[in-house]
């Protein structure tokens, strides 16, 4: 007990010796001015802070109170970073012999302003270039001339371990339309410079979308004589989210929510200014949904994708998935991707291919379109769209084989149907073989293939053809997507004879217009007369 009553006694005289010496080592307000004027050149940036106090526990250090980096010009007027406090642990041993030495930096809650310009440029490229034309000041009174303690005017070394704890993080990227904005939260991140080579690690959570973030074995190659975007950086670095809705939604701002899984790891190289990454990105029960009016009840449909998997990587703004795989209606869809992130997502798949996709749950159950047919999709091509408006930017070549199936839409059972039946008017009474009862309900194919090319959402065909017991159609012309206008040229060929049709307006709303001529071909002389005579009682 003697023992122990001796040791407290000699840590509170420790203490009480250490707090009475403290005002004594450390010149304050010199102080102040030391650390203002050192950031600011260490930054390329000015540096400010309201007030400096001393503290002795847990460690001696100072708090800077009220601390705010400023924004690089060309980025606006607002501060790159703001903190209530922020506080510099001091070495113990350099302190009691006369000199300034920090050990740690810690930075708990800071605001952190991260933007990118149109051109691509970070707001944080310049951090670190010195601007000698730029005045270093502060709002620190005057050194006290005279005054004890640490008198060195030498730069002061910068901590060897920076501590980030509860930050805040927020990107702006200003692309083309309106900027894209996301936020880190709870950022937690520890920066060892004992070494040239700076190690790092932390973790944080992206939002919207609440996607966790973890970086582990980061090493980042900075030096006093180049800026921070130059720097050389490479980490590890793992997502996982929950849901991705919130992500998609800021990103595309599309009329068609996207929720599912996500989980990826990633290897991040490059340089801070200019990073890159690869690895693989996988997500999981996506379901994508769709209102759509025109659909019978219920009016929002999903479309389940169980897996898209990528070997993803970043450049220069730019997402890839090389290759991008995943499972959908019990096919498989393959192809490049590349996504422009940084003006505006602009999506490009080339190398498409689909294999053996089922088209009812796409085209029936989820667009209720009203040219659906069912059976299995084989489709080769390119394709390229703008996230926020896909079907009015989508343009891309390709080629596509449906296997046997069922025309299932009913404005295609009708087109078809009218098409006989305008036409039936003269071909039925000359003993054609398709009366227009054959449309009344579902009907088999073998097979429909065309090549195609889509240019801003509209659609044109040379060589469309559907091929069934009954007939064969073939297909040319124009459709637009969003608007469901045609322009088309479309040939019936039956057992005794063929019909052509123009067909325009709109998919709701056809106009069809037969050729005479591609009616009578073919057929007797006497047969014809014969036959329109019949015709023209039926009108009396």
């Amino acid at each position: 007990m003697k023992w122990l009553v001796a040791i407290i006694a000699v840590a509170v005289l420790f203490s009480a010796a250490a707090m009475i010496a403290l005002p004594r080592l450390v010149d304050v307000p010199r102080v102040q001015a030391l650390v203002a004027s050192n950031a600011s050149q260490a930054l390329g940036r000015p540096v400010r802070f309201s007030s400096l106090s001393l503290s002795l526990f847990p460690l001696p250090g100072v708090t800077l109170h009220d601390l705010e980096i400023a924004e690089d010009p060309a980025f606006g007027t607002a501060p790159f970073l703001t903190l209530e406090r922020g506080r510099l642990q001091l070495r113990l041993r350099p302190l009691l012999a006369g000199r300034l030495e920090f050990a740690e930096l810690a930075l708990s809650k800071p605001v952190i302003s991260v933007i990118r310009d149109r051109n691509g440029r970070l707001n944080i490229a310049s951090l670190g270039v010195p601007a000698p034309s730029e005045p270093r000041t502060s709002p620190a009174r005057p050194p006290r001339p005279g005054s004890g303690g640490t008198t060195t005017s030498a730069p002061l070394a910068l901590p060897t371990a920076v501590k980030i704890t509860d930050g805040i993080v927020t990107y702006t990227a200003q692309a083309t339309g309106t900027p894209a904005r996301y936020r880190i939260e709870g950022l937690a991140l520890t920066v060892d410079a004992t070494s040239p080579q700076m190690a790092f690690q932390g973790h944080a959570r992206l939002m919207p979308g609440d996607v966790a973030i973890r970086v582990t074995d980061g090493i980042l190659g900075a030096s006093t004589a180049q800026a921070l975007a130059s720097a050389a950086v490479r980490a590890n670095v793992t997502l996982d989210a929950g849901d991705i809705a919130p992500v998609v939604a800021s990103a595309s701002r599309s009329v068609m929510p996207v929720s599912g899984g996500l989980n990826g790891t990633l290897a991040v190289a490059g340089t801070v200014g200019a990073p890159t990454a690869t690895g693989e990105i996988r997500l999981t029960r996506l379901a994508i949904a769709r209102t759509n009016p025109k659909c019978s009840e219920p009016k929002r449909r999903t479309l389940e994708v169980p897996r898209i998997t990528l070997a993803a990587g970043w450049r220069n703004g730019q997402l890839t998935g090389q290759p991008l795989q995943a499972e959908v209606a019990r096919g498989t869809v393959t192809a490049r991707l590349t996504a422009d992130i940084a003006h505006g997502v602009r999506v490009h798949l080339d190398d498409l291919a689909v294999r053996g996709m089922a088209l009812e749950p796409v085209l029936v159950d989820f667009l209720c379109q009203g040219y659906a047919v069912a059976g299995p999709l084989d489709l080769t091509g390119a394709l390229a769209f703008t996230a926020t408006r896909p079907l009015e930017t989508l343009s891309g070549p390709g080629s596509f084989k449906i296997g046997s199936g069922k025309v299932v839409g009913r404005q295609a059972l009708a087109l078809i149907g009218d098409v006989v039946r305008v036409g039936g008017a003269v071909s039925s009474v000359l003993n054609a073989d398709l009366p227009p009862s054959t449309f009344a309900s579902p009907v088999d194919f073998d097979a429909i293939t065309a090549t195609y090319r889509v240019t801003d959402g509209v659609v044109n065909t040379r060589d469309l053809e559907y091929v069934s017991r009954a007939m064969k159609v073939a297909v040319a012309g124009d459709y637009t997507l969003v608007s469901g206008a045609m322009n088309l040229d479309v040939t019936v060929k039956h057992g005794r004879g063929e019909m052509r049709a123009r067909v325009t307006g709109t998919a709701a709303a056809p106009t069809i217009r037969i050729v005479p001529a591609s009616v009578l071909q073919n057929l007797d002389r006497e047969r014809v007369e014969s036959g329109l005579r019949e015709l023209l009682k039926r009108f009396r």
